[in-house]
C-alpha cells in the first residue's frame, strides 16, 4: 500500500512581508514536489498575544547590526528567487484583522485563492493602507471581488470564530509567528526554511 503524502500547510497573515515572499516561492515548490499547500489564515496579532512574542519591528528596535543583517538576508532571498513584485508598504504596520477575516469569508464564497493573491498584491506589490475601509473596498472592487458580500461576511460571528480557532490551533501546534509551515506534524518557521520544507515534503511522498 502506498503511504499518503503528509499534509502541507502554510499558516499566514497578510501583514508579514516574509509570508508574502514565501507565497511567491511556494508555487515552485508545489511544482517540484507534485503537491499543494493548504493555506491556513491566522491572525498574527493573536499569535503574538498568545505566545508573548513581538513583531520584528519591535523586537529588533535599538539592536545594532541585526536589522541590517535581516534586510541583507531578505535582499538575498529576493535575488535568489528572481522576485520583482515586492515593495515596502509605507503604511506598515497595517492592522490585518479585517483582511484576515476576509480570507475566511473568501473561503466560504469559493474565491479564496484569488482573494489571497489579490490582497497580497495590494499589500506588498502595489502597497495600500488596507486597514482603511474605503481603501480596502476600492482594492477589492479593482480585483473584481464582491466587496459588499465580503464586507458583510467579515462581520459574521462564525467567520470571526473560525479565524480565532485557526489561530489558537496553530499556536497549540507550535506557531509563534508568520510564515509557519507544517509537513504533517513537523513545524518549520520562516521563509528561509522553505528548502527544509521541500526536503521533508519529498521525503514523505
Amino acid at each position: 500500500m502506498v503511504k499518503p503524502m503528509a499534509k502541507m500547510e502554510f499558516h499566514f497573515d497578510f501583514g508579514s512581508p516574509n509570508a508574502y515572499l514565501a507565497h511567491l516561492v511556494i508555487p515552485e515548490i508545489e511544482q517540484r514536489a507534485g503537491a499543494k499547500f493548504d493555506y491556513v489564515p491566522v491572525l498574527l496579532g493573536g499569535v503574538y498575544k498568545l505566545t508573548g512574542n513581538r513583531s520584528p519591528a519591535e523586537s529588533l528596535a535599538g539592536i545594532k547590526n541585526k536589522p541590517d543583517y535581516e534586510r541583507l538576508e531578505t535582499a538575498r532571498f529576493i535575488e535568489r528567487h528572481g522576485i520583482t513584485s515586492y515593495r515596502h508598504n509605507p503604511f506598515f504596520p497595517v492592522n490585518t484583522l479585517t483582511i484576515m477575516r476576509g480570507a475566511i469569508a473568501a473561503q466560504r464564497l469559493g474565491v479564496f485563492e484569488r482573494y489571497v493573491d489579490e490582497i497580497y498584491r495590494h499589500m506588498w506589490s502595489e502597497p495600500k493602507k488596507l486597514d482603511d475601509p474605503a481603501v480596502l473596498r476600492a482594492a477589492l472592487l479593482e480585483s473584481g471581488l464582491d466587496a459588499e458580500h465580503l464586507g458583510d461576511l467579515v462581520q459574521d460571528a462564525e467567520v470571526k470564530l473560525q479565524l480565532l480557532e485557526n489561530t489558537e490551533r496553530s499556536v497549540a501546534r507550535g506557531t509563534f509567528g508568520s510564515p509557519t509551515f507544517f509537513v504533517g506534524d513537523e513545524i518549520f518557521f520562516g521563509k528561509d526554511r522553505l528548502h527544509d520544507v521541500e526536503e521533508m515534503m519529498l521525503a514523505t511522498r
